[in-house]
């Protein structure tokens, strides 16, 4: 006996020590690859030494004799931290992402090589002016550089991923950035989807059914605002008074499609005296996030802010002279043309002139652990060919037909990074206004300020459409009709366009700007109609303003939607009947009912009334429409505001939805919230016990910064994944728009990546922040360090003083030119 426990122990003392051998290994190769900030590298292609300053949060300062030696410090920086992240959305752009991940990744393939996204990005290169072609290359050999680097000093592969993936890496071309900026696009974009749900949904209703769970955008549109009637049109609160998609996949459903805060104050609306400006750029959320922040000494001046890997532009920041923001615009961009295939050859297709035959070609996409798949491109004069698998298109699509695909990000000389170089180099706001002449898409509203003036304009090509449209972009129109055609782009002069107000403020939460007749609208539907609302009341509130208030603006966890629903929801429900016995779900809708009544609408991540109202709200909708809709109510997975007001207002019969058809009682809309409350009650319960007062928002609204791969892994996604208990919700200004679905439909998964606000009355007390570190290896102290202070809305300065960034500096990194 004594033997045999002798040999166990032996056995089980050296399974440890292996094991401890085995992490030390992992540990020690994933380290490689961390890189050395205080360390001089000798590379090809520069004119001259470059300097790379680090601070304390690993925010780079780049010094070059030059500005493409400074675009080239920003490749290398940028592929030192972000390596995987740069090869991965490269990989998406190419329809390439199956040869690392199999079968999983297939369809997200299929779809960028019919669109054909990297073909049109490698032709757009020879589109750029000799400068943007200058500086897309020498971003290009920084890269490079840093590859070089990896592979001659045997840095770990260079990311930790590459362990268990490919090791391979192509250089970076020029067509690299484009292409990315155009995956961007896909992000950014949701009419497509806007268009289908619409087209199946008008097959189940009739059209004033339609308007009301596909409201159009109502008013007249909100950009600037005047200091006056402050707050005649904003209902108050009166409680008393009556499935996700693929993670690597860049397409997203279209309630998920991009948002964004932007606002500028000009100097008369500015207590110090100075131009204000705040942006805060909604994506998904991931680990690491998607923004870089950075800072390049150019020619013309220094700039400082958001980047994105892969990208050698600064998509909002500041210089010296002029500060810019994004927010998606939301133009209708994008029309899906239904095409009549010939019954008698199928290569052909219908066009206004007769059958005409389809250009195409094969692409054979390498799978891992699979066969290679071939796939049949083909493309018509309105765009590519797009089959039913891609954006639920096969369930309007008649048979004999096949869908096409009309879309601005689709342009084959787009010149859209040599319009963000022109801004960069910008002294004013007309400077930028003039250089966004070259923008092609995806559009957006860029929000500007320099030291005097403030602006807005919608940049980007906006499509000219017929008078006479069949369907005006709504839903897919067939494509062989000539009024159904684009017939060109609207003039850059004609984009909304708002500089220098008399009120002093500009902004826009994604929110319609302005109000045109068909075709020389903008969209008909937007991204908010919810949030510039609560901002309207933020902005005047007061009189002037000042950097914090604006940080105030951007953290702002007011829900409008709550305020101005509750009490049309539970208007027969508060204060009504005697006290029920404690332990009967009369009770506990009571105590539920109670707490509603108190609440102000902050969507705190310490209260339990805002996971109620969004459990509510949820049950609601869901069932206010799912005997109507039926299987097709699984696609609304985000409570629409407009709708519930639109029905407990009865505006143009709309009441109609409370009444359940398959019923024989006739239900009242009284009887439906009531009902829906029970309902969130019951399922509230089964997750977070039976006392109300004890939940928290928090816990349902974490924000989840999945790492895109390693996430998924067990043991290791606890490693790599961030999560954070959050405020804010869908409506709010500090937004955390929640995934809708799945076991956990209140996970904030959409939210401002990046948060920015510049004063140019003292600039270097600008501030900006992003959601988790700068670099996006796991085992760094800055894979996550900047997260922290971002749940709780904190930010880290900006300075543009060479004096102040050394001072600070924690690591400085040299480039030295090698003969």
């Amino acid at each position: 006996m004594a033997l045999i426990f002798r040999w166990t122990l032996r056995l089980f003392l050296g399974l440890v020590i292996l094991a401890g051998l085995a992490l030390w290994a992992v540990y020690y190769l994933a380290g490689r690859s961390l890189p050395d900030y205080d360390g001089s590298y000798q590379v090809p292609g520069l004119t001259a030494p470059v300097e790379i300053v680090r601070n304390n949060s690993n925010l780079p300062h780049i010094f070059g004799e030059t500005d493409n030696d400074a675009y080239y410090g920003l490749g290398f920086v940028h592929a030192q931290d972000r390596l995987w992240q740069m090869t991965m959305l490269r990989r998406t752009a190419q329809g390439r992402l199956s040869e690392l991940f199999g079968e999983r990744t297939l369809e997200i393939d299929k779809l960028l090589r019919r669109l054909d996204i990297y073909g049109l990005a490698q032709r757009s290169v020879a589109a750029q002016d000799n400068e943007t072609k200058a500086a897309l290359e020498a971003y290009a050999s920084g890269v490079n550089a840093w590859l070089r680097t990896v592979n001659e000093e045997a840095l770990g592969r260079g990311a930790p991923e590459f362990f268990l993936f490919s090791p391979e890496i192509a250089p970076w071309k020029p067509a690299d950035s484009i292409a990315i900026v155009k995956v961007m696009g896909l992000q950014l974009s949701g009419h497509v989807s806007e268009e289908v749900i619409r087209a199946r949904t008008s097959l189940m209703l009739d059209e004033d059914r339609i308007k009301d769970i596909l409201p159009d955008s109502p008013g007249l549109g909100t950009a600037a605002l005047d200091y006056a009637g402050l707050f005649k049109d904003l209902p108050q609160f009166a409680a008393n008074t009556s499935p996700p998609l693929d993670p690597l996949s860049p397409v997203k459903p279209r309630e998920l499609a991009g948002a964004s805060n932007a606002f500028a104050a000009a100097p008369e609306r500015s207590a110090a005296g100075g131009t204000l400006l705040a942006n805060d750029p909604h994506l998904g959320l991931s680990a690491p996030a998607i923004w870089y922040l950075a800072r390049v000494q150019l020619q013309s001046g220094g700039v400082i802010g958001g980047t994105i890997p892969g990208m050698p532009i600064f998509l909002t920041g500041r210089s010296d002279k002029v500060g810019w923001g994004l927010t998606t615009a939301y133009v209708d961009d994008q029309d899906i043309h239904i095409e009549r295939v010939n019954p008698e050859n199928p290569d052909e297709y219908l066009t206004p002139d007769g059958y005409k035959p389809f250009r195409a070609q094969r692409s054979i996409i390498q799978v891992e652990g699979s066969d290679p798949v071939t796939i049949d491109l083909k493309w018509t004069e309105n765009g590519p060919v797009l089959p039913g698998e891609h954006f639920n298109l096969g369930t309007i699509t008649p048979p004999g037909h096949v869908a096409s695909l009309s879309w601005t990000v689709l342009t084959p000389n787009d010149t859209s990074l040599q319009a963000g170089f022109k801004m960069m180099r910008s002294q004013s706001v007309d400077d930028v206004l003039e250089a966004m002449k070259d923008y092609v898409a995806p559009a957006q509203n860029l929000t500007i300020a320099d030291q005097d003036m403030i602006a807005m304009k919608t940049i980007g090509h906006v499509p000219r459409r017929h008078p006479l449209h069949q369907s005006e972009g709504r839903i897919p129109a067939p494509g062989w009709i000539p009024e159904n055609k684009w017939r060109g782009i609207m003039p850059y002069a004609s984009n909304p366009e708002f500089r220098g107000p008399d009120g002093g403020i500009v902004g826009n939460t994604n929110n319609k700007t302005v109000s045109r007749p068909f075709p020389d609208h903008v969209s008909f539907t937007y991204g908010d109609t919810q949030r510039v609302q609560r901002w309207k009341r933020l902005m005047q509130n007061r009189q002037v303003h000042t950097r914090d208030s604006f940080i105030e603006a951007q953290l702002d966890t007011v829900s409008y939607t709550a305020r101005s629903l509750l009490p049309l929801i539970a208007a027969d429900l508060w204060f009504t009947g005697e006290a029920a016995p404690e332990g009967t779900r009369e009770r506990q809708r009571q105590r539920a009912l109670a707490l509603m009544a108190e609440w102000n609408g902050e969507m705190s991540e310490h209260l339990p009334e805002p996971l109620i109202y969004a459990a509510w709200l949820r049950a609601l909708q869901n069932r206010l429409i799912r005997d109507d809709l039926g299987p097709l109510t699984s696609e609304f997975t985000h409570v629409e505001p407009l709708f519930i007001e639109r029905v407990y207002r009865d505006v143009d019969g709309a009441a109609v939805w409370c009444d359940v058809q398959q019923s024989a009682p006739k239900e009242t809309c009284t009887d439906v919230s009531r009902a829906a409350l029970d309902d969130a009650l019951l399922w509230l319960e089964e997750r977070y016990g039976q006392t109300i007062e004890s939940w928290r928002w928090g816990d349902a609204h974490e924000a989840t910064h999945d790492h895109q791969v390693l996430g998924q892994i067990p043991i290791l996604s606890w490693i790599v994944n961030i999560r954070q208990s959050t405020s804010g919700g869908d409506n709010t200004l500090l937004r955390g728009r929640t995934k809708g679905s799945g076991e956990h439909p209140f996970h904030n998964v959409h939210a401002a990546g990046y948060r920015g606000v510049y004063d140019f009355a003292d600039p270097d007390s600008s501030v900006f922040v992003i959601s988790t570190g700068q670099s996006g290896h796991p085992l760094s102290r800055h894979y996550d360090n900047l997260g922290v202070l971002w749940r709780r809305g904190e930010y880290i300065p900006m300075t543009l003083d060479p004096q102040l960034a050394r001072a600070a500096a924690v690591g400085i990194t040299t480039l030295i030119p090698r003969n």
